[in-house]
């Protein structure tokens, strides 16, 4: 036992954090990645983006971001006055670690013809360096509208980034960065799994290298992925993604089986991502208890960050966080 869970020994965690967020006036977000103690009590679930506006159009005073810390920047973008807390600071993305800002800022200089269509997956600097910011459910809608002969640099996620360039007939400039959660996944463990289960369709998130996601039947988003478990037919699905979305699936389709696609280990144990699983609920009362760790942004940065997200709202903003489960 740590110290600091040995000086929270006695407490009802869950009732204190429910204490706290009607004392602070708080929401409590999640994402699909975390914990499914930390999902049940949100206020709300679902992709990145779409819970930063969800919280924005609240009236909270704070903002409970269980996520990572790009996500609670976003949060911080879209709404500068509330007090936007993570529960644990240290809780940061492989994608953004790969892509340091003065690293991207020199490629952008060294190719000025080039777009910056950058994932969201970054820092509040790489998306103030951006010209659009895309997510996973709108890069399509928003690549579509690209004129054909406008040079594009895509980052941070390679694979991402590869999927759109073969599926559109695109060449574009990748950032050589990757999800170390989705590299992850084995090809030839996937291969085993449908051997063991024939007929149940894949479902894969964009972020996997091409040898998982040539095998997909449905390639999207984490609530594209939610949204498609809940419209097949089959009654087993294996899934190609973060394995706690399994737990909000199991919640709305209970009569249907969920299999995570394995590691190379044979399991999906390697598959969980490890910043995700830094929040946990005893950070998550202290953070709502103290109001730290805190996100604060720059106001010409954050400004200068917004821009890229309000060109991709702007052009595809019935894409963005579409299935997400909502309130509570």
């Amino acid at each position: 036992m740590t110290a600091q869970s040995a000086a929270l020994a006695g407490l009802d965690l869950r009732a204190e954090i429910d204490r706290l967020r009607k004392e602070k006036n708080a929401v409590i977000l999640a994402h699909y990645y975390q914990k499914p103690e930390l999902q049940d009590l949100a206020d709300f679930v679902g992709d990145s983006l779409e819970l930063s506006r969800k919280a924005a159009e609240t009236d909270a005073d704070v903002i409970a971001f269980c996520g990572v810390k790009f996500m609670a920047e976003v949060a911080k973008i879209l709404s500068p006055q509330k007090t936007v807390v993570l529960p644990d600071l240290n809780a940061g993305c492989s994608l953004e670690d790969a892509c340091p800002p003065e690293k991207f800022k020199a490629f952008r200089e060294a190719h000025p013809d080039h777009i910056a269509i950058t994932y969201i997956n970054c820092s509040t600097e790489v998306k103030a360096l951006s010209d659009i910011i895309v997510t996973s459910s709108s890069a399509e809608k928003i690549l579509s509208q690209i004129p054909r002969d406008q040079k594009i640099i895509f980052g941070p996620d390679r694979h991402l980034g590869g999927y759109l360039s073969r599926k559109f007939d695109r060449e574009m400039l990748l950032w050589p960065g990757v999800c170390i959660v989705h590299e992850a996944f084995s090809e030839t463990e996937l291969l085993k799994l449908m051997a063991q289960h024939p007929g149940a369709p894949i479902a894969a998130h964009p972020e996997c290298p091409p040898t998982i996601v040539d095998h997909a039947d449905y390639v999207g988003s984490t609530s594209g992925i939610l949204n498609y478990a809940k419209t097949i037919e089959a009654d087993t699905l294996i899934v190609a993604t973060e394995p706690h979305i399994i737990h909000q699936m199991q919640r709305a389709i209970p009569n249907k089986t969920f299999i995570g696609a394995p590691g190379a280990d044979g399991n999906c144990n390697c598959n969980i991502c490890p910043y995700m699983a830094l929040n946990t609920l005893e950070k998550l009362y202290i953070s709502l208890r103290d109001l730290t760790p805190r996100i604060e942004i720059e106001e010409g940065l954050r400004l200068k960050a917004k821009e890229s997200l309000d060109r991709m709202l702007g052009m595809a903003s019935g894409t963005v966080g579409m299935g997400d489960l909502g309130a509570r």
